[in-house]
């Protein structure tokens, strides 16, 4: 395990065990699609369904791609508030995915794991990226933090962040 802060506040980043994450993970997915589903005119169990389908797809498609990245549980206190997913390169550290609980965003957080990995890709001289939806309100954090809109790629922005020489 490997910590991310100190004292009451402390982040643990532990391996993704799979299948027993798996509900947790649906949920923190879930938990990001909310605002977008909340305009659909689905029941509940169909908004449910859907979720837990793009959830798996999305899964399938990170381990495929992503191999060799860590796929942690971001937990504070014992317990799991959401996840992050990092790949790792030789001239580059990929933030895969990065989701936190609701309740747990705004917090500053967020912010805490970003600084983490922007010492990370500082201390290794590598560059820090991330694709982030446009209308994805921690793109204003990414902005705050010192990323840079390298491409835009449709409904994504692809952004980069380097450390000051």
């Amino acid at each position: 395990m490997r910590a991310a802060g100190a004292s009451e506040t402390s982040l643990i980043l532990r391996p993704m065990r799979w299948p027993e994450d798996e509900p947790f993970l649906e949920q923190v997915y879930a938990s990001t699609r909310a605002a977008e589903l909340a305009q659909v005119p689905w029941s509940d169990e169909q908004k449910a369904a859907f979720c837990r389908m793009q959830f798996a797809a999305q899964h399938q498609y990170y381990q495929e791609h992503y191999a060799g990245a860590a796929f942690d549980v971001i937990e504070q206190r014992g317990c799991p508030i959401g996840r992050l997913y990092v790949h790792r390169g030789e001239r580059e550290i990929r933030i895969v995915d990065i989701a936190l609980l609701p309740e747990q965003r705004g917090c500053g957080l967020g912010t805490r794991l970003l600084a983490g990995l922007q010492e990370e890709a500082r201390t290794t001289d590598r560059k820090l990226s991330v694709h982030v939806e446009k209308f994805n309100p921690a793109l204003a954090l990414y902005q705050r933090l010192g990323f840079q809109a390298g491409a835009d790629r449709g409904a994504y922005l692809f952004l980069e962040w380097t450390a000051s020489p």
